[in-house]
């Protein structure tokens, strides 16, 4: 059973709060909340309070007031003209006709740079101020993004959300995930090399390969004056290029 305990997942209007910090924790499943109403809400999900129905396609909301914006959706009220997308609100609409645009109104009064939604633009900001009011509990670590906040939790749970749908490797960001699809997976060699015409996968990858023609050895033993074509080799009985 699908439950939205806040709004719905076309519910992606722009909100000044939706980056505030989030004080208040659930007990049971330390989810946090910006308000204490919001925290109550989603505790009747713990409590197995009565929930609202869509009679369209059986989600369930913790209030009538979040069905209603849902079932927005397939009245096709708000409907973008550019691509079918229904929303939840005209507001909701509103925003997502900038991704067909190209607008970004909302522009950063530091380095020029612009953003489509306000939301967007006061995390940008976060950058200039160095404010971090996203702290982890775990720890002394804080963070100018609750995004961010999100992916450190991983380091103390252990939590790799990311799974490879071609083998069981599984990571804690999307990004590691990428990378291993394009290293492991991928049958892509854009990268040749212009002395024997080898491809590789990486740049990194041609890179290092590329020392074996010119000679390069610019990994050096903190040891001694030993220098090396790869990283890896510091400190190993591998054959030395000097």
């Amino acid at each position: 059973m699908e439950v939205k305990v806040e709004a719905d997942s076309n519910d992606t209007a722009e909100h000044p709060h939706v980056d505030k910090p989030r004080p208040h924790v659930c007990t049971v499943c330390d989810k946090r909340f910006i308000t204490k109403h919001s925290l109550s809400l989603h505790q009747q999900l713990h409590a197995g309070d009565q929930m609202y129905t869509c009679t369209q396609c059986e989600k369930h909301f913790a209030t009538p007031h979040y069905l209603r914006m849902h079932m927005y959706v397939h009245s096709s009220k708000y409907k973008c003209t550019e691509c079918g997308k229904c929303c939840g609100r005209n507001q909701n609409l509103a925003v997502h006709r900038r991704s067909h645009s190209g607008e970004k109104p909302f522009k950063c009064t530091v380095c020029s740079k612009r953003f489509t939604t306000s939301s967007n633009l006061a995390r940008h900001s976060r950058i200039h101020s160095g404010e971090k009011v996203y702290k982890c509990h775990e720890c002394d670590k804080a963070f100018s993004e609750s995004g961010n906040l999100t992916g450190h939790m991983r380091v103390h749970t252990g939590d790799k959300p990311y799974k490879c749908s071609l083998c069981d490797a599984s990571f804690s960001d999307s990004s590691n995930l990428q990378k291993h699809r394009h290293h492991v997976h991928s049958s892509r060699r854009p990268y040749d090399c212009r002395y024997c015409g080898k491809r590789f996968k990486s740049n990194h990858d041609l890179k290092h390969h590329v020392y074996t023609h010119t000679g390069a050895t610019p990994y050096s033993c903190t040891h001694c004056s030993d220098c090396f074509t790869l990283k890896h080799t510091q400190g190993t009985s591998a054959e030395v290029t000097q």
